[in-house]
């Protein structure tokens, strides 16, 4: 069958530099991966992943911590699981 349609998305280029450097690892395309992704939308009949919706809880911590408010940093993870209490 003649490739002949064409998809377009806009996106930040960066997202775009580092998908296609990922891509050109596995040996493919931006375009086979495309394709590679609306196949497998038909083979499951929707998303080939699952998505989930943060709650608003989830949401705002993970705003405070982007901003790097309220953030805890530990130097190895053996201090983390210890202020975890693991």
């Amino acid at each position: 069958m003649a490739k002949s349609a064409t998809a377009r998305a806009r996106m930040e280029p960066e997202v775009k530099r580092e998908a296609e450097k990922i891509l050109g690892d596995c040996g493919l395309s931006a375009s086979q991966a495309i394709s590679l992704f609306y196949r497998q939308v038909i083979l499951e009949r929707g998303m080939p992943f699952q998505i989930r919706s943060f709650n608003e809880e989830t949401r705002r911590v993970l705003k405070k911590s982007e901003q790097g408010i309220e953030v805890e940093e530990f130097d190895s993870a053996d201090a983390l699981f210890e202020d975890l209490g693991i």
